[in-house]
């Protein structure tokens, strides 16, 4: 059993174990599903240790026959467009695994959904196999549905249906396109590593149907303005540790299907369709930040921003070129850091005042000093402060696309102004003025909080300085990628 396969399975025999924990036994349960994702991590950071960054192809490959009649295989590998956010998904998974032992009700339950969950998020990062990445890509769906329908908010089965019904509309097109690229493909395959080589050669129009069978999915995950509702209803609704994983992660498996199968399968129909992406791209830029700024609710003020970051990840998408790219899958990592650090930090006063409302806050930096040092570095490098790691993505992102289309660039520059102009009006009015007589109890930020807070804050600061350490993962793939886009 190789590397890739161990990742996959270690949250699903924590899942295992934990059945046969009684659910009266919460201490065993906590420390089973820590245990689990602690191994996740360590794994992930020795595939990171022993992964050639020199290499552009899919390396610790592991390929066997699954369903020979219809020629599925179980073919997992993982190169430099998914190693950063196979390392994200299993740091968050961690980080939020710690959270949510805030979690008091129905916590085997809690933690078996949870543990599923991570194992769907690695598989559709490490599926090289079309049949395996869908069914990875559902499975995802289904705990996700039940964490938020049943431990979420006073509207949590409204934002748990309105969750899975979105996804699986985008999810039925996409099984459309799947199916349509196996039935034209020749021998029919499900092999992502062959199938990009013939779909390359179909014609325009084909191209076209399916990018757009595919786009919808990805755009949904994003999520890519008007498909975005169902994401301030589930962040909202949402426990504060699926936040973090919603937000830090499962939005970028979204981006993740763009580069993975949308733009080397139909090459000619990402270049048709390029400027439409940079101005959707651009519209979730300048709508999340206008929206964000016009909201009272801490947590989908943050949800918000999350519609707002990722058009930078689109922009950089669609200029098609090296830098914008290199620039678009840095900013998904960055993003996860930093937003997964934000929405720790809404959980960490809604715990204490059991309100979001940001009236309700102020003064805080007084009795909550180490509190403050958090939120106000989170929230500098969500606004893009150069030094922090939020800044690099987004520079590089719009750099790129400004070799493409200047003045949607320029536009989009624009929504730096009001993402500093929310950033700065939530540590105004958590941090700063008068202190709120009710937040005179409210005790400074505990050791479990701050273990989750300090490695995000560490990677922030280390990547915003020394943003090659992550860089050279991704170059080589994405120069790879980018020759096969453009030759077409």
């Amino acid at each position: 059993m190789g590397i890739l396969t161990t990742l996959i399975l270690l949250p699903l025999a924590g899942a295992v174990f934990i059945l046969f924990i009684p659910a009266k036994n919460s201490a065993w349960i906590r420390r089973t599903a820590l245990a689990a994702t602690a191994a996740v991590l360590g794994t992930a950071g020795a595939l990171v240790y022993c992964f050639d960054p020199t290499q552009p192809y899919l390396q610790f490959v592991e390929k066997v026959p699954w369903i020979a009649s219809f020629n599925v295989w179980y073919f997992v590998g993982v190169d430099g467009l998914s190693l950063g956010l196979v390392f994200l998904t299993a740091l968050l998974g961690l980080l939020a695994c710690v959270a949510s032992f805030t979690i008091e009700r129905r916590q085997k339950e809690y933690f078996i959904f949870y543990l599923i969950l991570m194992a769907g998020m690695l598989g559709t990062f490490l599926a090289q196999d079309l049949f395996l990445f869908y069914n990875f890509w559902e499975i995802v769906l289904v705990p996700m549905y039940f964490l938020i329908g049943i431990w979420g908010g006073p509207k949590r089965e409204y934002a748990a249906i309105k969750l899975f019904l979105y996804t699986l509309a985008g999810s039925v097109l996409m099984l459309v396109g799947i199916l349509a690229l196996y039935f034209h493909a020749a021998p029919h395959t499900f092999d992502m590593v062959e199938l990009a080589k013939t779909s390359r050669g179909f014609d325009l129009p084909l191209q076209m149907f399916l990018f757009l069978a595919f786009f919808l999915a990805f755009a949904i995950k994003v999520p890519i303005f008007p498909f975005h509702t169902w994401l301030p209803d589930a962040h909202v609704e949402a426990p504060t540790p699926i936040s973090v994983l919603l937000a830090g992660v499962l939005l970028k498996m979204g981006g993740y299907g763009f580069l993975r199968i949308s733009f080397p399968f139909f090459p000619e129909a990402a270049r048709t369709f390029a400027y439409p992406l940079m101005v959707l791209g651009v519209i979730n830029i300048i709508y999340g930040a206008c929206v964000a700024m016009a909201q009272e609710d801490f947590k989908k003020m943050i949800a918000y921003s999350s519609v707002s970051h990722m058009g930078f990840v689109l922009v950089g998408l669609a200029s098609l070129n090296l830098t914008g790219w290199n620039g678009a899958i840095l900013e998904m990592f960055n993003h996860g850091i930093i937003t997964g650090g934000m929405f720790l930090l809404v959980g960490v006063l809604y715990d204490r005042a059991h309100t979001r409302e940001l009236s309700r806050f102020g003064g805080i930096a007084a009795p909550m000093p180490v509190y403050a040092f958090f939120l106000t570095v989170f929230s500098l490098a969500s606004l893009g402060l150069p030094g922090l790691s939020g800044f690099v993505g987004e520079f590089l992102s719009l750099l790129g696309a400004f070799a493409a289309a200047p003045t949607m660039t320029m536009i989009a520059a624009g929504g730096l102004i009001l993402t500093a102009g929310y950033f700065l009006y939530i540590i105004q009015r958590v941090l700063l003025g008068p202190l709120n007589p009710e937040a005179v109890p409210y005790p400074e930020i505990n050791r479990r909080e701050i273990f989750t807070l300090v490695p995000l804050l560490a990677i922030t600061l280390v990547v915003g300085i020394f943003p090659e350490l992550v860089l050279r993962f991704q170059e080589t793939a994405v120069t790879v990628l980018m020759h096969i886009v453009r030759r077409g």
